[in-house]
């Protein structure tokens, strides 16, 4: 199987052409750029021009504004001459749908356009299911002659261009030989690429949006692959998750997704789509990026001859129950108290266990751990029946009740142990450790399919997750099937930065079908300095301020599993993040239709600006909340109108009746 990177087990980024986009180079090695894309109605040049300024003042280095027709295409003029003449030659990006006009008039004046293959010419209509040959490439012809106009004017003006393909918004005629797959995505881009190659025009860069970060990632992959065979080069790749929300959820999604490829030396501009000011994409989008500014350039880790998995295509690793983890299980969550000193019924609440002393019963929460890791501490009060601790091997020898506590050991103290539970074994192994390497597989044989062990796997290394991607695929290679607990820890210092970690290191793992169960910790003066600033509020919206640690960390676990589609807990919401087309408050919105029904376990909901981005980008949600005109809303249940231009006073109201009417609601406990 050929790569979609350089390497599996060291860093180094994907060579790929170096573009320019005004006076910015991409690709090629250089580094990788942050942006972002303005909200305000691109008619109203000052409010534009210095929402724009917010956001290069962040540290934008490139400013995306909608261009959805000919009139916001000119005024791109006066807003471009209006940041010039205040100093700010940040390179503008044009963002254009459904009109070739638009873009042409665009390209003449801004650094770089953005076109979506699936609705700049192609049709949306699905009027034509099959497509004979013939008829399949007359539409490709009928392309080339809508696009190479926009093509030449690009290379005659020196004008960059992003063929940026959406999962949710793909062709009828691609959807009906491709079918709604990643593989059709990387076909509507490269049928755009080959036209314009065919006019020599190389100022290129390619996306494969979706709002499911698996979709993404297997997208980006796919494309890596196609370019490389069919050009024997890469262009340049923007990441992006579309639609990824707010708050914490919108963070966990995108740094699964782009975080993946980052860590395989994919990616040479990124954008965060938060629903949220503009300016508060870029924080994160530099947390994200400066992971990779340091990494050693070699390390321990194993070159691998033979990738046990496809990652293409998602699949389970196969692996035997313990208990409940591993086999066909959802994976658990282990919540780290080690550093709690004496853990109460009140610590509980933290991980969504709630007592109620009137009645004597604990009420378990959908985000409640399924372990709790107390490192030296036995607890002296009756725990819920759901819940079970993970102690060191000291402990839990003077445990009196080993159905309730299991040991965690090292390797090494594993194999030499008398004393083993026969239930169930945590066995830690310490992946390609840089500081002092070891043979990794030296104890393996030794508990290699013990129907006790289950294998938690961490690493020191300082590029941890391809060391534990390593390990696990020897696991593969070697056919061993004991579940896999991923072990992940923080050094960063801000919540930020403790969100993009662990999402990006257990959500690339998760993405590709590894892993039965998380553990996430901070290092010891990382979380004493979360217990003094007692606050995870860093200015982006839906962090709940004021919990502690262990709550921060919990929330954290479930959103990581929830984004990669591994273990659903709550409501799913794909919200997009505002632009110009936008027809109400989204942020407002958002927040209204996520109090109303976020107990609603399992259901997508996609809250969407305006009919561009409305029936395609939502992709996979299961209903729709679209603005279709200035107050009004259409709902969509999947992709289908059900209700079309209500007023946006009662449309959250109507949701809820279709939610009722479809079976879906039920009411909050």
């Amino acid at each position: 199987m050929q790569l979609y990177c350089n390497s599996l087990t060291q860093f180094s980024r994907l060579k790929t052409r170096e573009v320019k986009v005004g006076n910015l180079l991409l690709g090629n090695g250089h580094p990788i750029r942050v942006q972002t894309m303005t909200t305000t109605d691109t008619l109203d040049t000052i409010a534009t021009v210095e929402q724009a300024i917010r956001c290069i003042e962040a540290g934008a280095e490139l400013v995306r504004i909608t261009a959805p027709s000919k009139n916001e295409a000119e005024n791109l003029l006066h807003i471009k001459n209006e940041l010039r003449k205040r100093g700010y030659t940040t390179p503008l990006v044009a963002d254009i749908h459904f009109t070739p006009n638009a873009a042409e008039i665009a390209a003449k004046i801004v650094e770089k356009v953005r076109v979506n293959p699936g609705n700049y010419v192609d049709k949306k209509k699905f009027e034509q299911i099959d497509y004979t040959d013939a008829e399949y490439l007359e539409e490709i012809e009928r392309i080339r002659d809508r696009f190479t106009p926009l093509v030449k004017i690009c290379k005659e003006h020196g004008t960059a261009m992003r063929i940026g393909t959406n999962h949710g918004s793909l062709s009828d005629r691609i959807m009906s030989r491709y079918g709604d797959t990643p593989i059709g995505m990387v076909e509507s881009a490269m049928e755009f690429l080959r036209i314009a190659r065919a006019e020599d025009y190389h100022n290129i860069l390619l996306s494969m949006k979706s709002s499911n970060p698996q979709v993404m990632v297997q997208a980006y992959r796919l494309l890596v692959q196609q370019m490389q065979q069919e050009f024997g080069e890469c262009y340049p790749l923007h990441l992006g998750v579309t639609e990824a929300g707010d708050g914490e959820d919108g963070r966990v999604k995108s740094a699964a997704g782009i975080g993946t490829l980052l860590e395989d030396g994919i990616g040479d501009t990124i954008r965060i789509s938060l629903t949220e000011d503009p300016e508060f994409e870029i924080p994160v989008c530099r947390d994200l990026v400066k992971r990779y500014t340091n990494l050693p350039d070699k390390g321990v880790i194993p070159t691998i001859e033979k990738v046990p998995y496809d990652p293409f295509h998602y699949k389970r690793r196969t692996s035997f129950a313990v208990g409940n983890i591993g086999g066909n299980q959802v994976p658990v969550v282990i919540a780290d108290f080690s550093k709690v000193d004496k853990i109460t019924p009140e610590h509980l609440v933290a991980i969504d266990y709630k007592y109620d002393a009137h009645t004597d019963k604990w009420n378990i929460g959908d985000a409640a751990a399924d372990y709790i890791f107390t490192g030296h501490q036995i607890i002296d009060f009756a725990l819920p029946g759901t819940l079970k601790v993970i102690v060191y091997p000291a402990t839990w020898l003077v445990c009196a009740d080993k159905e309730k506590y299991f040991p965690l050991f090292d390797a090494a103290g594993y194999t030499s142990s008398t004393e083993k539970s026969n239930l169930l074994n945590l066995v830690m192994l310490d992946c390609f450790n840089d500081e002092t390497p070891v043979n990794d597989f030296t104890y393996l044989d030794q508990f290699a399919n013990d129907p006790t062990v289950v294998i938690g796997l961490s690493s020191k290394n300082k590029h941890a997750m391809p060391a534990v991607r390593r390990m696990l695929m020897e696991l593969m290679n070697q056919n061993v099937l004991n579940p896999v607990v991923l072990i992940t820890d923080s050094n960063w210092h801000t919540p930020d930065e403790h969100l993009l970690h662990y999402s990006t290191e257990c959500g690339a793992l998760l993405l590709d079908g590894l892993g039965d169960g998380i553990c996430l910790g901070m290092s010891a003066n990382s979380y004493t300095e979360q217990i003094n600033t007692n606050s995870l509020d860093t200015g982006g919206r839906n962090y709940q301020k004021n919990q502690s640690v262990e709550q921060f960390i919990n929330s954290s676990a479930f959103s990581i599993l929830q984004a990669t589609r591994t273990r659903i807990s709550k409501t799913e919401y794909i919200s997009c993040p505002s632009c110009g087309r936008t027809l109400f408050d989204l942020q407002e919105t958002t927040a209204k239709i996520r109090s109303v029904t976020n107990h609603l376990k399992g259901v997508k909901i996609a809250i969407m600006g305006c009919i561009v981005n409305g029936p395609g980008e939502m992709a996979d949600a299961d209903f729709g909340y679209v603005g279709s005109g200035v107050g009004k809303i259409t709902l969509y249940k999947s992709k289908e109108v059900v209700k079309k231009n209500i007023d946006s006073e009662i449309a959250v109201e109507e949701l809820i009746n279709l939610l009722k009417e479809t079976g879906t609601w039920v009411d909050p406990a």
